[in-house]
């Protein structure tokens, strides 16, 4: 069984066309010894408009563009290509590579051609669960630097380079295989066949959105029921803040008991509450703030108070 990590490059993306300019390769046995490198240079028969995956920052790849016209097409490089990662006896990986493959999917709907059928690892998704971090996405230049991995970013052949060395570090530092380090860690591959793509999946990583979800549910359900308490709260006649508006993080807003004690006491003085800044008056939180309901009470100069110094100001005891 041989080990094949694979990284592409596109001229330029969009929502229904990859531009293919380049794939490249790296071929090793089980114990990572490198069988074959090889960047496979392709004419994309389309302009260079580069972008990040995110479609903003523009990135410079490492070749000499007026070169490409010079390579052959997709259509010419497409049965090696096929050949390689269809291969039963091949174990197929890439870095986010999900991208990739739906890049491969485009280019086969642009040319006409056979859909790819194969089973794919994605590096970076190994690398979240051996780190038990799904905050974030790990680009392949961050774990190879963390990991002491030399290469250049964006040569199709060096980025599969590095995807095979942290794959490479992760067996070594777990004492085991590819196949073994997928299955320590709770990975299902992911699939292409007829143009349909089925992205891997690590048990961890759907705990943890999982967790996401019911956090996030749990919190809908207390803004809620907060709204509702206050929504029944009418402001004591002639109160000291009579006609103004208090409004709180949204920190404090999930803090139920908190949140309601404080409506007690706004309301109690005359005072409303709302959760839009902008008819505000006070805005309460307890930290140092930079959300956007934060940055936009200090745009518009409201009195911002924490915890304590509201129930000063409230009471009258502020100094």
């Amino acid at each position: 069984m041989n080990l094949v990590f694979f990284d592409i490059e596109c001229a330029n993306v969009t929502k229904n066309a990859a531009k293919i300019c380049a794939f490249g390769y790296v071929i090793c046995d089980e114990r990572f010894n490198i069988i074959k490198k090889e960047d496979i240079l392709i004419n994309p028969r389309g302009k260079f408009r580069l972008t990040d995956r995110k479609g903003d920052k523009g990135i410079v790849l490492p070749y000499s563009y007026e070169d490409f016209k010079n390579y052959p097409l997709f259509t010419e490089v497409y049965p090696y290509i096929k050949s390689l990662l269809e291969d039963e006896n091949n174990l197929v990986f890439g870095h986010s590579t999900i991208n990739d493959v739906k890049y491969l999917n485009l280019e086969t709907k642009r040319f006409n051609l056979p859909s790819f059928r194969f089973r794919f690892s994605d590096s970076q998704l190994l690398y979240m669960s051996y780190k038990t971090d799904f905050t974030r996405q790990f680009g392949l230049e961050y774990i190879a630097g963390a990991l002491g991995v030399e290469f250049t970013p964006h040569r199709a052949a060096d980025d599969a380079y590095a995807t095979m060395k942290i794959v490479e570090a992760m067996c070594k530092a777990r004492g085991c295989g590819c196949e073994e380090l997928k299955k320590d860690l709770q990975m299902t591959d992911g699939r292409i066949n007829d143009y349909v793509i089925r992205p891997p999946v690590c048990n961890g990583e759907k705990r943890y959105h999982e967790a996401l979800r019911k956090a996030k549910e749990e919190r809908a359900k207390k803004r809620t029921e907060y709204f509702n308490y206050i929504s029944r709260k009418r402001p004591a006649r002639g109160g000291l803040f009579n006609g103004k508006i208090f409004t709180f993080s949204t920190a404090i807003e999930n803090n139920l008991e908190l949140a309601k004690s404080l409506a007690d006491l706004i309301y109690n003085k005359g005072g409303r509450y709302s959760h839009r800044v902008a008819q505000s008056h006070y805005y309460v939180t307890e930290s140092d703030d930079g959300s956007q309901r934060g940055n936009e009470a200090r745009k518009n100069n409201l009195t911002v108070t924490d915890v304590t110094g509201l129930k000063e100001l409230l009471n009258g005891t502020a100094r």
